[in-house]
């Protein structure tokens, strides 16, 4: 695998991972620009592990806040919502997660991703037509949704309504952050806090697709190259600053900018799959 195409991938997962843009999108779309030979089974472990280390590392105080509380949700219930809210936080995420995790479960027992990589003309309109249709979405939901609430107004209703949405990720050029981010949006969610519990949500999410990843990856039989180990600390780097500048940027502008942006991805992305 061409040492470019660890660097190029490992900068580009971990700036789209974290924007509502789809990582997929550009990730589908570089490969078919540079004609990239397929990856090393062992670089998608190492560029989620990086990413899922700059998640950790940025909110490290938050993930340590809801592990301390945890103990609490039962010894110590307030009459105060937002405290019991924060108190049930980490088991709100893990919630989440598991309509994902259940939906991708069913799609690998069907063939579903072995299909879809087969034809790459037919990957390219997935991804192009998922770029578009969710850029559509997050613009309408950032519109239209009010921002009234926190994480401190997080509840189980909430939770599993963003989980079930959440699912749609799975679908090539949605964008996880993005879908979550949309999803929190039209219920009332601010800017800031749709995101900061998208990027949340993405620990456990980030952790079985290394899980996944890496058994592929030993039933395989393949050894880890020594190149691929530093798309690893590329993309934590690249993942971090993606996630401290996309908290800047929400407290200055709304989530348009990306929507147009996924709108005219999707766009080239089409126009190209019709040429190939």
């Amino acid at each position: 695998m061409p040492l470019e195409q660890i660097i190029i991938s490992a900068i580009a997962q971990g700036i789209t991972l974290f924007l509502p843009v789809s990582a997929t999108a550009h990730m589908t779309g570089l490969a078919h620009l540079f004609g990239w030979p397929l990856p090393d089974a062992y670089l998608p472990v190492m560029l989620h592990s990086g990413s899922l280390a700059a998640l950790i590392a940025y909110f490290y105080a938050d993930l340590w806040r809801m592990l301390t509380d945890l103990p609490d949700i039962i010894s110590k219930r307030s009459n105060d919502k937002a405290s019991n809210n924060r108190r049930w936080m980490a088991l709100f995420i893990l919630l989440a997660s598991i309509p994902t995790a259940l939906f991708a479960l069913l799609l690998r027992n069907i063939g579903y991703f072995e299909t879809l990589y087969a034809d790459p003309a037919a990957q390219l309109r997935i991804v192009g037509w998922g770029a578009i249709m969710f850029g559509g979405l997050l613009y309408l939901a950032d519109r239209m949704g009010p921002e009234k609430k926190s994480l401190d107004d997080v509840t189980l209703t909430s939770t599993l309504m963003i989980g079930v949405m959440q699912m749609f990720a799975l679908v090539p050029g949605t964008s996880r952050s993005g879908v979550t981010m949309t999803a929190a949006r039209f219920l009332g969610f601010s800017r800031l806090d749709a995101a900061r519990y998208a990027f949340l949500l993405g620990v456990p999410i980030l952790a079985g697709a290394i899980a996944v990843d890496l058994d592929e990856a030993w039933r395989m039989g393949n050894d880890i190259p020594p190149e691929v180990w530093m798309a690893a600390g590329i993309s934590f780097l690249a993942s971090f600053a993606a996630i401290d500048v996309m908290m800047m940027l929400l407290q200055r502008i709304s989530l348009a900018p990306f929507a147009f942006y996924r709108l005219a991805l999707g766009c080239v992305l089409l126009y190209v799959s019709y040429k190939i």
